[in-house]
């Protein structure tokens, strides 16, 4: 079945950077895109970054372009998302997620809070 397991969250001072990995299996991962979202208390959850299954085409959120990278390694059937310039509105629980024959799969997510 596909599993996504999300780690590299924790607590971070504002400016300070983190890399979340997300590991999948259970499915041919070089086939699909991989997204992250995150999800903050009291607020609906939001796509963070997405990047196609190949040809490392990326997009992000108005909200972290320019501070995040998301790049995957198909080797290790393995999404990264690089943080950069952390700000305490960055503060959420942030997931991994999959559409694999129409179904989206999630990872159980990884909290990340910035805060001094």
């Amino acid at each position: 079945q596909v599993q996504l397991v999300e780690s590299g969250g924790g607590l971070v001072q504002p400016g300070g950077s983190l890399r979340l990995s997300c590991a999948a299996s259970g499915f041919t991962f070089s086939n699909y895109a991989m997204n992250w979202y995150r999800q903050a208390p009291g607020k609906e959850r939001e796509l963070v970054a997405t990047i196609t299954r190949s040809s490392g085409v990326t997009t992000y959120a108005d909200s972290v372009k320019g501070r995040c990278s998301i790049s995957r390694d198909n080797a290790k059937n393995t999404v990264y998302l690089q943080m950069n310039s952390l700000k305490p509105e960055d503060t959420a629980l942030y997931y991994c997620n999959a559409r694999v024959l129409r179904i989206q799969h999630w990872g159980q997510g990884t909290q990340v809070t910035v805060s001094s």
